[in-house]
């Protein structure tokens, strides 16, 4: 689009935008809870506590939603939709222009709303769990420490609260592009801990009920909060904006359909179809599904039509994706009240204690042949492998002569995500100490070695451009960054690998937590893949790294961690505690294992199972010492041949010149 001079007359403000979107979502959610309130309490047998807390709790999270998403949109919009300022190369000390400031404060002012909200939640709902009116419990120390004890929603909240605040503070002090992508991160992390809440998290089939719910709500905030942005910019007459509207819409189309599918397998496991029209939760999702559809066609109108006229009628696309905002709180208020209303009977109401601990039942213990029989597709990193593997195949098109031995590594990786947190060994990780550990060493250190060796910021860089803002610049301001040159550095990266393998185990109550949790799964399987890429990237990666080691030092740093890593599986098989025994035990598995000889055979695995990847990491590694051998010398062959062998004449005369003395 054009640059447009912006006058005081012609842009407009976006501040009445916000609250007007905030608003919606607030009293919607609110109204219709109260319509509910009856039944919502008959439902969980309390007093009612007033129409401060059966209205109030309600609104607040639709706010808090909307909140949530005009800060990711905002730091979304700053960090990739419009660039910094000036940029060189790389966007390493690039500051923000007017307008990625203007978006980079609303994202820090939506985040310490957010955290304002998230402490006020705190005494809403423990009114809302003892049915004493909001006057009695706000005020009262007492009451909002038995919150933070006894009820785990407050205790949401309260972790919410914290990492909005973090955000918020951080977020007024940026003034450069690198900020804004940890921003970005920092925002989307905030709204996470809400995904492991509420019904999602209870009852049978939870682990999908949870997973579902993480991306319906990754997607809203991205679908939600970028058109909060991209108005927000059109609305003040921003530079760049038919770029941010193209890129914006590709993620909204990613969006869209996350929002639909997991929003659908989210109901399945808890809402029979008969079960829709009986209930008023049904009724809710059903209008909540309405509104998906119609955000959906609103936004292909948008690919079709308005985006093409952005250069000729900028106002007509503001106008219209105002509306589609305003329709999309609407609908981010009813999906609010979901959480106050009354769900139908559960599809299985006589739940094992497996169930409700893990979701499933398991009816053996595993085995050679039931971890490939046995089959349960898991939804958060298994699909983000999926999406990996099919975005890495889509770059290989644009890159001729792009190595097939790359992809077949990368798509080894990928797959094997997919196999290990999918099939029997995956399912059996809660219930077994020793499918814990065979996990944990193949997420940690088999898939890593894979990921690496596609080499995926290469395929990146050689598929865009160059000199543009793309992804090509953003992974070469990465590969320059500061944070890969410390992270790389070869004693950080195995400090690092092996921290939190070292942590986890030997504080055993920080164990029986993470185990016992789901978010605790979610966190450990993330953690063990981000660390083990990081250390084996500056191990062995294709990948560019500045300043990165020789081949010989880097294989004496894999001499060095090694047998301390390894010593951890020596540790577990000489430990004679059972860590997390009475989580193992609640379980109540029908083969009654030897908990004890299990964590031994855990042990065993840690300390064994790294043999298969060292044998890869040490093969490339030699292979690449050879190859650095072979260019020493022949770059010292090159420079004899410049200087006609001057070095080794000189060698010469002054062995003859100690001859003759």
């Amino acid at each position: 689009m054009g640059e447009e001079v912006r006058t005081k007359a012609a842009a407009r403000p976006s501040w009445p935008f916000y609250i007007a979107a905030v608003l919606v979502a607030a009293v919607l959610a609110g109204a219709v809870a109260q319509s509910f309130v009856g039944e919502s309490l008959a439902a969980l047998g309390i007093p009612d506590p007033g129409p401060a807390t059966t209205f109030g709790l309600p609104a607040m999270r639709g706010a808090a939603w909307m909140l949530a998403a005009l800060a990711v949109g905002s730091f979304l919009f700053s960090a990739f939709l419009i660039p910094p300022s000036a940029r060189g190369e790389d966007l390493n000390g690039a500051a923000l222009t007017v307008d990625g400031m203007v978006a980079s404060r609303t994202g820090a002012w939506a985040s310490a709303g957010l955290a304002v909200i998230g402490l006020a939640m705190i005494p809403l709902v423990l009114s809302d769990v003892s049915g004493q009116p909001l006057s009695t419990v706000f005020f009262s120390v007492g009451a909002w420490s038995t919150a933070l004890n006894q009820v785990n929603d407050a205790q949401v909240w309260l972790v919410v609260a914290a990492f909005a605040a973090v955000v918020a503070l951080c977020g007024l002090l940026a003034t450069h592009w690198w900020p804004q992508v940890a921003l970005l991160g920092g925002a989307v992390v905030t709204v996470m801990p809400l995904g492991l809440s509420g019904h999602s998290a209870s009852g049978g089939n939870h682990d999908y009920g949870t997973n579902s719910f993480i991306w319906h709500l990754l997607c809203m905030v991205l679908w939600v909060g970028g058109l909060m942005a991209l108005v927000a910019h059109g609305r003040r007459l921003g530079p760049h904006m038919g770029q941010a509207a193209r890129r914006y819409s590709n993620i909204a189309l990613f969006a869209f359909a996350g929002m639909l599918i997991s929003g659908v397998v989210n109901a399945a496991v808890r809402v029979r179809f008969e079960d829709l029209t009986q209930y008023h939760y049904g009724w809710v999702l059903v209008a909540k599904v309405i509104g998906l559809l119609l955000l959906g066609g609103i936004g292909y109108w948008h690919r079709q039509v308005t985006i093409p006229k952005l250069a000729t009628q900028p106002r007509a696309f503001t106008r219209l994706a105002a509306g589609e905002v305003i329709l999309m709180a609407a609908v981010a208020g009813l999906a609010a009240t979901l959480g106050r209303t009354p769900p139908p009977p559960p599809r299985e109401v006589n739940l094992t204690q497996m169930q409700v601990q893990m979701g499933y039942n398991l009816t053996e213990p595993l085995t050679w042949t039931n971890w490939v029989t046995e089959w349960r597709f898991e939804l958060l990193y298994s699909v983000m492998a999926l999406l990996m593997a099919g975005y890495y195949l889509h770059l290989t098109r644009r890159v001729e002569g792009w190595k097939t031995s790359r992809t077949v590594w990368w798509l080894i990786g990928c797959a094997t995500i997919v196999v290990t947190l999918s099939s029997g060994i995956g399912m059996h990780m809660p219930a077994s100490y020793s499918a814990h550990m065979t996990v944990h060493m193949i997420l940690s250190m088999g898939v890593p070695v894979a990921l690496v060796l596609g080499a995926p910021l290469t395929l990146v860089r050689e598929a865009y451009p160059a000199g543009e803002f793309n992804p090509r610049m953003w992974a070469e301001s990465f590969q320059h960054s500061s944070f890969v040159r410390i992270v790389t550095y070869p004693p950080v990266s195995l400090v690092q690998f092996l921290v939190f393998f070292y942590v986890m185990y030997m504080f055993i109550p920080l164990y029986e937590l993470l185990i016992s949790e789901h978010a605790g799964h979610v966190i450990m399987n993330g953690v063990f893949m981000a660390s083990g890429y990081f250390y084996f990237w500056e191990l062995i990666g294709p990948d560019e790294i500045p300043g990165r080691s020789s081949a010989k030092v880097r294989l004496a740093w894999l001499w060095i961690s090694m047998p301390i890593h390894l010593f951890m599986g020596v540790y577990l098989m000489q430990l004679n505690i059972v860590m997390a025994e009475d989580f193992y035990t609640t379980l109540a598995l029908p083969w009654n294992p030897d908990l004890l000889a299990d964590q031994k055979v855990g042990g065993g695995i840690a300390w064994a199972s790294g043999s298969f990847p060292l044998v890869i990491v040490f093969g490339v590694l030699f292979w690449q010492w050879l190859a650095e051998d072979r260019a020493e010398s022949r770059e010292t062959d090159r420079i004899a041949e410049e200087n006609d062998d001057e070095e080794w004449r000189r060698y010469n005369e002054m062995l003859s010149s100690y001859t003759r003395h």
